[in-house]
């Protein structure tokens, strides 16, 4: 089942970091088969408020998104947005074919 890394990212001060950064991430998602889902695009918020980035990158299965993650390629220019960013950042898995809410509440309930 798919995993995916998503980043919820406020107060990002642009400039040569981000940019070597951005510049940068895409070789190290290719060994992992990570793939962005969303990236750079404003979020339209329906309810509450909404004003920072939304970032997600789909792999095919936790193990590679934390491989991707945790690998020397990515940790060597992951302080250049550390350094030019807060947020959030985590690992999350997708649902299964077929999946259904009312399957959920029927799971939970056995």
């Amino acid at each position: 089942m798919p995993s995916y890394a998503i980043a919820h990212l406020h107060s990002v001060t642009m400039g040569p970091d981000i940019a070597e950064y951005l510049e940068r991430i895409d070789a190290t998602l290719a060994p992992f088969q990570g793939r962005f889902l969303i990236h750079g695009a404003r979020a339209e918020a329906m309810e509450g408020e909404w004003t920072a980035d939304v970032i997600v990158i789909e792999f095919p299965d936790r193990a590679a998104a934390r491989g991707w993650y945790e690998s020397p390629a990515y940790q060597a220019i992951l302080p250049l947005r550390l350094n030019n960013a807060t947020g959030v950042a985590f690992l999350v898995d997708g649902v299964a074919p077929g999946h259904s809410a009312a399957g959920l509440l029927a799971a939970l309930s056995a």
